[in-house]
């Protein structure tokens, strides 16, 4: 199996209102390993960099504002295929178009506050890993039963 990581957030909106077991919850069910995890208030420096691609839109400066007005709750997730299946899990960045059974579309109010980020893409989550973890605050481990799953 190749080892795809990708990077989620648990966004302010999603640990003020409680979902933090929750959303952790669906992707342990899903199967996927935890490698990553820590809560923090990003700096302005950090939210900046994060969210670098969308400099020139309107909304930056708002992204920035509320991705560091409170706890985010840093993860890395790896498993087969995780960065695909996280998207689909997570749901369409806009609530009212998020289906039914995904974070967004069960948990999430509006586009502003859509509970959740992840990686779009391979090098997406690699930036953002790299962004917000460094490297001795990853636990490379293997799942107990994982030849178990893996023949099954």
């Amino acid at each position: 199996m190749i080892k795809e990581r990708t990077f989620l957030a648990i966004k302010p909106d999603g640990v003020q209102r409680g979902y933090v077991s929750e959303i952790i919850g669906r992707f342990e069910k899903k199967g996927f390993k935890l490698v990553g995890l820590k809560q923090l208030i990003p700096s302005k420096q950090l939210a900046q960099d994060h969210y670098g691609v969308h400099r020139e839109r309107p909304f930056f400066k708002e992204l920035v504002e509320f991705i560091s007005s409170g706890p985010v709750v840093a993860m890395i997730w790896e498993g087969e295929g995780v960065i695909l299946s996280a998207r689909k899990l997570i749901g369409a960045t806009k609530p009212l178009e998020a289906e039914p059974g995904t974070i967004r579309g069960d948990l999430a109010i509006d586009i502003g506050r859509n509970i959740i980020h992840g990686s779009d893409g391979e090098e997406t989550a690699k930036f953002e890993i790299n962004l917000w973890f460094n490297q001795d605050e990853i636990c490379d481990w293997e799942i107990s039963d994982y030849e178990w799953r893996a023949e099954n």
